[in-house]
């Protein structure tokens, strides 16, 4: 849709974490560990910690980082603590779906820290199931369109395995099964074309157009909030807000 670009959304939340490096390193570190603790150290035998190597060099986390939390998850200097995955699902301001992805050693507390952002902030925190079957579990990647040809693009990943390929303003976004998602960054890779965002994510099936500047600050500092919570490892959402709307609010 011109001027809803995802990817346009994507670079300002990047921006936003950037002024964040260090915490979200430590989500993204805890991500690796349980990846790792789960499916072992190998990079070539465990996708998922793959996967999340690739989304770590993606916010230029140094190896030394990377290194260190795939030692820990396969208990080299491990502390022994051990890490729960739950999914909190609810509506934000403006009856915008949210699925809340969190790693903790204390789901009470967890529990707890949501709730409060969601009750504070004019949100509604729901059930399991009442926002999930919103989202489809996908690998998402991006790619500068002057950096290739369109249809040279497209052979390539249809070839890997590409589920879809799609404008998105100056950018192409490559959708993937996520069994697929490392066979198209690698091909990618291969034929050295940069990817600004590749990661495994939750894309909504439909996609709520933001217009409204005051609704679309309340929408950001809403997803602020949970992004902050120590324990909030990703917040995925279903608003798209208008380009020129998202460079307003760049001061939030």
């Amino acid at each position: 849709m011109a001027g809803h670009s995802k990817w346009a959304n994507i670079k300002h939340r990047k921006a936003r974490t950037d002024q964040k490096r260090g915490k979200i390193f430590s989500k993204i570190a805890k991500e690796i560990m349980v990846a790792a603790r789960v499916g072992g150290g190998d990079i070539h035998a465990n996708i998922t910690l793959r996967s999340l190597v690739q989304k770590a060099r993606s916010y230029n986390m140094p190896a030394d980082n990377i290194s260190r939390a795939i030692k820990k998850g396969t208990g080299e200097g491990s502390d022994g603590v051990v890490f729960e995955e739950l999914i909190y699902e609810g509506y934000a301001p403006g009856g915008i779906a949210v699925l809340v992805c969190v790693l903790t050693d204390n789901k009470n507390r967890s529990a707890a820290e949501v709730r409060a952002v969601f009750s504070k902030n004019g949100g509604n925190l729901g059930s399991t199931g009442s926002v999930a079957h919103l989202f489809q579990r996908k690998g998402q990647i991006f790619v500068e369109g002057s950096a290739v040809d369109e249809d040279t693009l497209l052979t390539l990943v249809l070839e890997a395995g590409a589920e879809d390929m799609k404008q998105d303003g100056d950018s192409f976004e490559i959708l993937t099964e996520p069994s697929q998602f490392m066979a198209v960054v690698d091909a990618l890779s291969e034929a050295d074309i940069p990817m600004p965002s590749s990661e495994l994510t939750f894309i909504p099936d439909l996609e709520v157009p933001v217009t409204d500047e005051g609704q679309a600050r309340s929408i950001m500092k809403f997803v602020d909030l949970l992004d902050d919570l120590d324990d909030v490892q990703n917040v995925y959402a279903n608003f798209n807000i208008d380009d020129a709307l998202m460079d307003q609010l760049q001061d939030i």
